[in-house]
């Protein structure tokens, strides 16, 4: 692992994944389900695909910010890698800003393509699809076709 600050270790997976839960404790995703289940799958996508443990702490956090479950300030400060922060700041869309923009920034940060891959993988998920409308499934899809086909993933 990449050290973290130099006067403090990073935090271990099980105290990041305690702390996701917790932030996230009262969102649910669009379904209705407890969000930390989407979180849990990006985490074991990102663990199955080979990422290591700073991805496997970013897929816990990768929506942290952007849902203000956590601050900016928070992930400054947090005892986590650069790296960890680096992937997070990557995954967190920038209100405006155009899916080109931020593909190109995941694109740029090592390591967050492979956890957008698994966030991706679990949001398109048929059987977590199915039980939206006809409407959202159908926006969500494309949406997320088009940021695979951006990614360059298959």
């Amino acid at each position: 692992m990449t050290p973290a600050a130099p006067d403090r270790e990073p935090l271990p997976l099980t105290a990041v994944e305690a702390l996701a839960r917790e932030a996230h404790a009262t969102q649910t995703d669009k379904a209705g389900r407890p969000y930390a289940e989407h979180l849990q799958a990006v985490a074991e996508g990102v663990r199955a695909r080979g990422g290591d443990d700073e991805q496997i702490a970013a897929a816990w956090l990768h929506d942290s910010v952007e849902d203000a479950a956590l601050t900016e300030e928070w992930l400054r400060d947090a005892p986590l890698t650069p790296r960890t922060k680096a992937i997070v700041r990557a995954l967190t869309k920038i209100p405006g800003e155009s899916p080109q923009a931020y593909a190109e920034r995941v694109l740029a940060t090592p390591g967050a393509r492979l956890v957008k891959e698994a966030d991706l993988a679990h949001n398109a998920d048929p059987a977590r699809l199915a039980v939206l409308d006809d409407t959202t499934r159908a926006r969500l899809t494309a949406k997320y076709a088009a940021m695979r086909a951006l990614l360059g993933l298959r």
